[in-house]
């Protein structure tokens, strides 16, 4: 069948690469708040396999910047279509390697070591995967209409977790608990290799972005990407990983957190609070679009400001309301959290493009969405963990208000990009 790239077609692949990337990472979130710790990280308290576990969380986070700054070297210099399959590659493969890797009983350390390698690699792969899905909607989109492009790369998160969490949803109606420790949360990992099939069939049959062929024409690539990202752009690259902190500290804590807290602290039964979030999360998807419409009829900024000033006081509402026990204040709670996630996340596909110079496109995009998720998720379940420990979930709340406050900083600071040329 001929090569096409139809509108619907860009706009597929641009969807389906994040989705799937993003399942493969959220399966790997909620299987810390449930299971990792007593597989991997055995012989402790339950309290000691949780930090463990939500440590190795981190892991990938920290290594989303090289994986970044690895695909978007050779992005901006041999293309965005052969890197985006190699990004898709690596998180795949990672994924469903730790499906099969043996836990702490039957190799001892090599367990955990293992997995942080592995873990480690899934944040290379989806490291390199965002930002080229970005541009490649962002290098198609129409005049006018960039960030209903740019929106396509963020339907993938909220579609890649309804499909993690009604795995295990799945799952725990058809296994019993001893049964889903030992070997039934395998299973999402080993799915994931029919997910990555598909989404390398699609994106195989693309043929490069018209911005990128036309700068190519005229212009020998640049050497090194990353020196002249950081030489002549560092301030869009920090300004644009700080207002990415808001989108990743509303979402892990809502989810990662808020399911490791509502299932130990407060007792809610985990298919109970899996069914709530699976709620939540249709709400962030409901807000992307909404939220893209109105970055390109407003602007990017205006969209952000609204949207950032809203979370910083929802982090009044997490003492009250994930703390009350009652099923229906937490599900509005959650629901809130993720709308302000989808609302805030939503601009960033067309925002962190526009940016940056063909170029260093790739590399700067790429480096400023995952720096912004070393500083909001990283460590933020970890850090959750120890603030509720030792000061309440009030303070939790304060740190979700603070990581607001540090992306409103930072989008007061920039200039309106919706109008830039991307040529």
């Amino acid at each position: 069948m001929k090569k096409s790239n139809s509108t619907v077609r860009i706009a597929f692949a641009s969807f389906i690469g994040t989705a799937i990337e993003f399942y493969d990472f959220y399966i790997y979130g909620l299987a810390v708040a449930m299971v990792i710790g007593p597989v991997f990280f055995p012989g402790s308290d339950p309290a000691a396999q949780a930090l463990n576990a939500f440590l190795t969380f981190g892991i990938a986070f920290l290594a989303r910047p090289l994986g970044a700054l690895l695909f978007g070297h050779f992005g901006d210099r041999i293309g965005r279509k052969t890197t985006l399959v190699a990004s898709l590659l690596v998180m795949g493969i990672s994924t469903m390697l730790i499906g099969v890797l043996p836990g702490h009983d039957m190799i001892g350390w090599a367990a955990p070591a293992l997995l942080c390698l592995l873990r480690f690699g899934q944040g290379i792969g989806l490291g390199g995967e965002w930002g080229g899905a970005a541009l490649l909607a962002a290098e198609y989109a129409p005049k006018g209409r960039r960030g209903w492009f740019g929106m396509f790369p963020q339907l993938g998160p909220p579609v890649g977790f309804l499909f993690a969490v009604g795995s295990f949803l799945l799952l725990s109606q058809w296994l019993d608990d001893a049964q889903f420790r030992a070997w039934g949360w395998r299973i999402p990992f080993l799915a994931s290799a029919a997910l990555v099939i598909v989404g390398l069939y699609v994106r195989l049959r693309l043929t490069e972005t018209p911005v990128f062929a036309k700068a190519m024409s005229v212009h020998q690539p640049v050497k090194l990407p990353l020196a002249e990202l950081f030489r002549h752009h560092a301030k869009p690259l920090l300004l644009g990983a700080l207002a990415m902190v808001v989108c990743y500290a509303l979402f892990y804590i809502s989810t990662v957190f808020s399911l490791s807290y509502g299932v130990t602290t407060l007792g809610i039964p985990r298919p109970q609070f899996l069914t709530m979030l699976c709620v939540a999360v249709v709400f962030m998807a409901a807000a992307t679009p909404l939220a893209a419409i109105a970055g390109d009829c407003y602007g990017r900024r205006p969209v952000l400001l609204v949207a950032g000033s809203a979370a910083l006081l929802s982090g009044f509402l997490l003492a009250p309301m994930l703390g009350s026990g009652s099923p229906f204040q937490i599900t509005a709670f959650l629901s809130i959290e993720l709308f302000l996630m989808g609302a805030t996340f939503a601009p960033m596909g067309a925002l962190l493009p526009e940016l940056f110079p063909t170029g260093v496109r790739y590399t700067g995009a790429g480096a400023a969405y995952n720096l912004g998720g070393i500083l909001g998720a990283s460590l933020a379940p970890y850090l959750a963990q120890q603030l509720v420990l030792h000061g309440g979930l009030a303070w939790v709340g304060g740190y979700v208000s603070i990581a607001a406050a540090i992306s409103l900083l930072a989008v007061l600071m920039m200039s309106e990009t919706r109008d830039r040329e991307l040529a």
